[in-house]
């Protein structure tokens, strides 16, 4: 390397310790009761980060243009995962999904390994086909084949938000690469289409959007999460009830320690707390489009840019479940839940 940015470094470390702390505090509760130890989800997280600064740092280390060289193959992993973990018996299924290899007490997500091999491929292949990208037939269509057919095996789990954070990491690329506007609108179009099939054939993602309107409509049932994310979010205030002294994790809110993590920080540590997780995310962006800009490299460009994209929209996606912007979906708020 021949930079390395410390602000990154920092922001990305401060980020996954205070979600540490945050873990053992919205797990505690539950965890005492389920497992018998209030302490079971914190040594888990404890054991992950270590693990993850490791790796952080030693794939840091390792040549980027190795991604190029082994794109293609590293889809046909991404390919074949995806098709190994809808296999019953080789896949687990959680929170009705069967996305999930388990071994043992932990467990590997294809999607997600996906998420980034596609970026990989895509920011290749626009590396490549600078000179088609304002032809749909040879430079759209052939990246939307590929991401469509990730789309629908990630679907098939299923795991809608997964597979929306997926596709609009991928239209990114091809705005950055410098595709045909009119290709976004027609794209919004049919995408508008695609989610009404998606409802039409699971209706109870119309269930989830009808709570979503009106969650006080059936308060005990599909509009119950979003309630009790809301009444934690409310009586934070300004600087929150403090630390620890959360209510709603007594059993109100479900999936405290996971999707509904930044509840828990918003009722114990305010509209302050809030604003600095946030803010440090913001940071994250801002420092990755500058390393993105920075580099003369086309595909290490598409690659950052890609990488940022999805880390951003996930994040963005899971906080507009939170404060009830958008129908509940699956997504994680990374480096915290």
């Amino acid at each position: 390397m021949k930079k390395f940015d410390r602000i990154l470094f920092i922001a990305v470390i401060i980020l996954a310790l205070f979600g540490i702390i945050m873990i053992y505090s919205a797990s505690s509760i539950w965890a005492a009761y389920k497992f018998n130890d209030g302490f079971h989800y914190l040594k888990y997280q404890s054991v992950f980060f270590i693990i993850g600064v490791i790796l952080m740092l030693f794939i840091s280390k390792i040549d980027y243009h190795l991604y190029y060289k082994y794109a293609n193959k590293i889809l046909l992993i991404c390919f074949i995962l995806l098709i190994l973990v809808l296999i019953p018996g080789l896949g687990s299924i959680r929170n009705g999904s069967r996305s999930w290899f388990g071994i043992g007490p932990l467990g590997i997500q294809p999607s997600e390994a996906a998420k980034l091999g596609l970026i990989i491929f895509t920011s290749k292949y626009l590396s490549n086909s600078n000179k088609f990208i304002k032809s749909y037939q040879k430079g759209v269509f052939p990246i939307l084949g590929v991401t469509f057919i990730f789309f629908a095996l990630i679907m098939l789990q299923p795991d809608l938000g997964t597979g929306v954070i997926l596709v609009m990491a991928i239209i990114s690329l091809l705005f950055i690469a410098g595709v045909n506007m009119r290709f976004f609108l027609a794209g919004g179009i049919i995408g508008i289409l695609g989610i009404i099939i998606l409802i039409i054939i699971a209706p109870y993602r119309m269930d989830r959007i009808t709570s979503f309107l009106n969650p006080w409509k059936d308060e005990l049932g599909t509009g119950f999460q979003i309630i009790q994310s809301l009444y934690a979010i409310g009586p934070g205030g300004l600087l929150g009830t403090g630390f620890l002294k959360s209510i709603q994790k007594h059993f109100y809110l479900p999936e405290p320690q996971t999707d509904f993590i930044f509840s828990i920080i918003a009722e114990e540590f305010g509209v302050v707390g809030a604003f600095i997780v946030v803010g440090l995310f913001f940071l994250i962006l801002s420092r990755s489009i500058k390393i993105a800009l920075a580099t003369e490299d086309s595909f290490a460009k598409y690659l950052s840019f890609g990488m940022i994209f999805q880390i951003v929209f996930q994040t963005v996606m899971n906080l507009m479940v939170v404060i009830g912007m958008i129908p509940v979906t699956g997504y994680a708020l990374l480096l915290y839940s």
